[in-house]
């Protein structure tokens, strides 16, 4: 293979967002934000590279060795409460200032920080420890020499790279060659998409029918370019052994460039806090101001407010912090621990309490509520429909389309009525059963020790050594006449198939039972037919502008009046307990949104299916809008509906948002469901960021694929389910379940009990600690205003954190109903979502019980002889020894006073 074939990209149009299309050409970019422009790639030299191409490297890590440790800090002390405890212990250097040893403020707020970052640099180790073995895997680099091993991390553009099979493929590459004798391969893409079918791939042609992989060719070859000669970094090499040249390596990569950098969450309970922190800190200035102001602004009185300051800085508690962090690592081992909800991981201790207080769920649909299996339902002919219960009579008629010929005696004049209608039944049925199996691309594949023969093994090998790799092309090709085969949906379908009377009937008869429908069609075509099609196709396919449009119009022409042939019905199975799942969801107050990659049908049908959707909703599809006019039409349309479920396309969604971005929020806020199909991981990961800016509402995203990593890391509260779709979504999740229906006890049962508790457990430290600052302003009230401490030493930290520790710490564990009733009664969650726990009104109310409290002391009696008795003994001999002085040793200037 000469070295001097270069790979560009099509030039095409900026668009106006990010979203990745469905072609190679959107993909085939250079990054940088700017306009797309051609790469000119050497084959196994990436010395000769004309620019410098980012290391093929993955870091999933929020921070390096260097910014650990800042950013870590920073992002502690850039919230009120944690500041204001540094600066507390920091005036404690200034003499003037000292109220008590240095260890009482130094000592809480190390142990804060220290917990803080080794909990981080826990879960930084642990990324690194994963990225680092993504990073090691060798694999072996085609050079003039031979082959060599090189690491993962290693690889740069220009690379030619073996792939064995199912080894992960290590970059972004063009497929030049396979090992398979059929001039193809599979992929499987569960990792990036969630869908457990397999892809096909097809090499670029001129690499491919090269003898060996070394040899030269001469002159140069100009090939077009598509999605099917892609092989894309993450997805593995389902059948034989595939040879690829690198085109973009790290921070380039398809699959990095549709997900955003991981960020540090910061629960709504922690801001909350930190507000009311605010609010205590206000009542701490006021206090200290009172102080001096009766004092009357004497002497030094600006170093006087400050000593105040610091002498109630126990208003705000420091020990509230430890409480918490040390709560949420309680919560977070009692979910680990639930034998009801196993294999679930919590990968961020932060935000446990988040999932308290859920407004809005957005899930993915393929691997999440789905299982990504299809059974085969139903097949109409028009005139008759076969069932699960019929399919032997299937059998039949295919079986004796091959054996009739031999089962007719020649000397038979001509075969009966009866003879003649089977006949056309049973050619009908094998008709529509052949275009079913070529459409959909079935290949057997026989195994052994790992080798793949399928010449000789199909004699050799007995079933259970049989694999299936498939795809779902649009067409397929076979031998004898040229026959066009087509399926899809039958919205498309109808504007493309020959007139019927039953189409359409049959269609909303099998939607309405939860179905997804797949038309099938024929044509067939003359060999001049072919060949000016095909003459026409290779053209557009070489196009340099326009290629996609030009090739659409090409198939188009070729797409009318098809013969219909048949009706097939299967149903997307669902995830166990999906249905009971998303019910107590929406009893429980909390508004569901699916966001999913496929078509319109399919993710209606799963909607109805899964019911998301009640039985008594009428559903509104959103109609295709490609302007402003159009948008505003539909919105208008939309806007007159009530408790209506919304199905829109990303496209549609696109215009909307472009235009109508307000309009739109409110009105899809107000629905009781909204489904969004066709959605890039860009734009799910946008709706979530909508919602919580429209609304304010806290938001859950949950999804299994590499192309829900953005939506989750963008919510609130993210959620990976880990399945045979792979660990991606998983890894990069706050929360991770190995099935959707242990989101419902998640929810309902410990994010309920988390909430709860905590906001119990803050509301009690800050009283204890309003206890302990009233009992040092009556002190400093009666000792005439003086900035003394009350409480010394270790005495007033022993108070805060071992004495009272386990009494107040006990709220951790408090429960209010068993796990079984708030199961049962999701509205018992419902009363979450308004925040009641902790609000500025229960506060208010801790703060008086914290005042009525040390004020219902002073006016006992009690208080009042033992104050007398105290200040009597303490003041009383003093003041009776300067009586005794002045009267038998007066000073010199008494006799002058005198």
């Amino acid at each position: 293979m000469t070295d001097n074939i270069p790979l560009q990209p099509v030039r095409q149009k900026k668009r106006m967002d990010s979203r990745p299309r469905a072609g190679c050409c959107e993909w085939l970019r250079c990054c940088g934000g700017g306009e797309p422009r051609p790469r000119t790639v050497w084959l196994g030299h990436p010395e000769k590279r004309d620019q410098r191409y980012p290391r093929n490297v993955i870091n999933n890590q929020k921070y390096n060795f260097f910014t650990f440790l800042p950013g870590v800090l920073f992002n502690q002390f850039k919230y009120f409460f944690n500041l204001y405890f540094l600066l507390l212990a920091c005036s404690q250097f200034v003499p003037e200032m000292r109220l008590g040893a240095l260890y009482t403020y130094w000592v809480p707020l190390g142990f804060v920080l220290a917990v803080t970052v080794i909990r981080e640099a826990v879960e930084e180790i642990r990324c690194y420890v994963r990225d680092k073995e993504v990073n090691s895997q060798v694999y072996s680099r085609l050079t003039a020499r031979g082959t060599v091993k090189v690491k993962g991390s290693n690889i740069q553009v220009g690379d030619l790279i073996i792939v064995e099979k199912n080894q992960r493929v290590p970059a972004d590459m063009i497929f030049l060659r396979t090992s398979e004798k059929n001039g193809s391969c599979f992929l499987r893409t569960d990792q990036l998409d969630g869908e457990t079918d397999w892809k096909l791939r097809l090499p670029v042609a001129c690499t491919q029918r090269l003898p060996t992989a070394a040899e030269d060719s001469d002159p140069p070859i100009s090939e077009s370019l598509s999605i099917e000669n892609t092989l894309w970094a993450g997805t593995v090499v389902a059948s034989g052994t595939v040879v690829g040249v690198v085109l973009y390596t790290g921070r380039e990569l398809r699959s990095v460039m549709n997900t955003s950098n991981p960020r540090s969450k910061i629960g709504l309970f922690d801001l909350e806090v930190n507000c009311l922190t605010k609010i205590l800190f206000g009542a701490l200035v006021v206090v200290s101001l009172v102080m001096v102001a009766l004092q009357h602004f004497a002497g030094r009185w600006y170093l006087q407010i400050i000593r105040f300051l610091l002498l109630f800085s126990n208003i705000i508690p420091i020990s509230l912090r430890v409480n918490l962090d040390m709560g949420k690592i309680v919560y977070s081992w009692v979910i680990r621990r639930d034998s009801k909800i196993p294999g679930t991981v919590v990968r961020s201790s932060t935000i446990p309490e988040q999932l308290g207080r859920i407004s809005y769920l957005l899930t993915d649909k393929t691997g999440t509520l789905t299982q990504n299996e299809m059974v085969f339902k139903r097949l109409h002919l028009g005139t008759v429909a076969y069932g699960l219960d019929s399919m032997d009579e299937v059998q039949s008629h295919i079986f004796s389309i091959y054996t009739q010929q031999s089962q007719d005696p020649p000397a038979q004049k001509g075969p009966t009525l009866t003879t003649k209608v089977r006949r056309t039944m049973s050619s009908r049925v094998h008709e529509a059963v052949k275009a079913i199996a070529l459409c959909h691309n079935v290949t057997p594949v026989y195994e052994s020790n790992g080798v793949t023969d399928q010449a000789e093994a199909e004699k050799q090998y007995e079933d259970s050594c049989r694999v299936y790799q498939a795809s779902s092309p649009d067409e397929d090709e076979s031998t004898g006449e040229i026959t066009f085969y087509m399926k899809g949906a039958d919205v498309v379908m109808a504007g493309i198939v020959q007139y019927n009377d039953w189409l359409e009937e049959e269609c909303g008869n099998m939607a309405r039972e939860g179905l997804r429908v797949l038309v099938v069609a024929k044509k067939s075509l003359a060999e001049e037919q072919y060949q000016d099609f095909e003459a026409r196709y290779v053209q557009a396919k070489l196009s340099v502008h326009d290629r996609s449009l030009k090739v659409a119009t090409v198939i188009e022409s070729l797409e009318m009046e098809m013969e219909l042939l048949c009706l097939t019905g299967v149903e997307d199975q669902l995830q166990a307990d999906v249905r009971p799942t998303l019910e107590t969801l929406r009893n429980a107050g909390i508004k569901v949104w699916m966001l999913t990659g496929d078509k319109l049908e399919t993710a209606t049908c799963t909607a109805k299916n899964a019911h998301l959707v009640t039985r008594n909703q009428d559903i509104h599809i959103f109609r295709l809008v490609t302007n402003r006019g159009e948008a505003h039409l539909e919105l208008n349309a939309f806007r007159r509906k009530h408790d209506c479920a919304l199905v829109i396309s990303g496209d549609s969604l696109e215009v909307c948002l472009k235009f109508y971005e307000y309009e739109f929020m409110e009105l899809a806020c107000q629905c009781p469901a909204v489904v969004c199909c066709r959605c890039a991981p860009t734009q799910k990961a946008q709706i979530v960021r909508l919602l919580q800016e429209r609304t304010g509402k806290l938001t859950c995203a949950v999804g299994d694929g590499g192309n829900d990593v953005s939506m989750i890391q963008e919510s609130d509260c993210g959620v990976g389910v880990e399945g045979k779709e792979g660990k991606q979504a998983s890894l990069a999740a706050d929360f991770s379940i190995t099935q959707f229906k242990h989101l419902g006890r998640l929810l309902m049962v410990h994010g309920r009990n988390s909430y709860k508790r905590s906001a119990a457990l803050s509301q009690f430290v800050i009283h204890r600690s309003l206890c302990i600052s009233t009992m040092q302003a009556v002190f400093s009230s009666v000792f005439y205003f003086a900035s003394v401490p009350l409480y010394q030493g270790f005495l007033i930290i022993g108070y805060s954190t071992i004495y009272t520790m386990f009494p107040v710490f006990s709220l951790v564990l408090d429960k209010d109903v068993k796990s079984e009733v708030a199961m049962l009664y999701p509205e018992l969650y419902k009363d979450l979502l308004k925040g009641r726990p902790l609000s500025y009104k229960t506060f208010l109310i801790w703060v008086l019980i914290s005042i009525y409290q040390d004020v219902y002391f002073i006016a006992t009696l009690s208080f009042l002889w033992k104050v007398s008795v105290i200040t009597l003994v303490s003041c009383l001999p003093l003041y009776v020894l300067k009586y005794l002085r002045r009267r038998f040793s007066p000073p010199s200037y008494s006799k002058l006073t005198s």
